[in-house]
């Protein structure tokens, strides 16, 4: 008997889609460079609202998505990565997934942080470069686009291989997941509340958010 659980909740799924299509067009627009540069600092910032909503969410969304969740210890992790763990079927982040969950969401953050920090010196100068010297200035820019970009592109390649491995080795559709928000398991488990007073929550957590960076970005303008 397959029971169906809605394990990702709207919020969540929509807080992937668009920070993917985000992490895309910063990609883009950081390789084309000129005019689409103001382009790229309005996706950070949108990342930036993105991360910070995803941190609350995180904390009082739907049961799958806090991080309480998928919280495993270096046992845990290394049990599964040996293919000895306990669970057969982790409902939703295994401990391989939560450790690609917390390094994209760490390496996001700290590549948006320091693009506010960088300057090209040519035409793009982040908005917190006035604040600190000029070796600050220059480390940060150095990391943005020699090595945190890089640690990035790994990041997304290795959430993709394991996406497909997924799908044709355990023949788990983790794409279908995250769009349709359910799962098919063998043994029933916890659902994620996914109501419209639980998305209403959602929206005033965004809106709160959006709020807080527009007026930041306001303010160092």
């Amino acid at each position: 008997m397959a029971y169906v659980i809605r394990v990702w909740d709207a919020p969540t799924r929509i807080f992937h889609w668009v920070l993917a299509g985000c992490v895309v067009a910063l990609l883009i627009t950081a390789q084309v460079g000129g005019a689409a540069m103001e382009w790229h600092f309005w996706l950070g910032y949108t990342v930036l609202v993105l991360l910070m909503f995803r941190f609350f969410w995180g904390l009082v969304g739907g049961h799958w998505s806090r991080f309480t969740s998928f919280l495993f210890s270096p046992g845990q992790v290394l049990r599964y990565v040996r293919g000895k763990s306990e669970m057969e079927h982790w409902v939703g982040h295994n401990p391989a997934g939560a450790l690609s969950v917390f390094a994209l969401l760490g390496f996001l953050t700290l590549q948006v942080i320091s693009g506010l920090f960088s300057d090209d010196e040519i035409s793009a100068t982040g908005p917190l470069t006035r604040f600190v010297s000029s070796t600050w200035v220059s480390n940060a820019t150095y990391y943005h686009k020699e090595i945190g970009k890089l640690i990035l592109i790994a990041l997304v390649a290795l959430h993709v291989s394991a996406i497909v491995f997924y799908f044709f080795k355990k023949h788990e559709n983790l794409v279908r997941a995250m769009i349709t928000g359910n799962k098919h398991l063998a043994l029933p488990a916890e659902e994620s509340a996914d109501k419209l007073a639980d998305r209403t929550k959602a929206a005033a957590i965004l809106l709160v958010c959006a709020a807080m960076i527009w007026g930041v970005v306001r303010w160092i303008g």
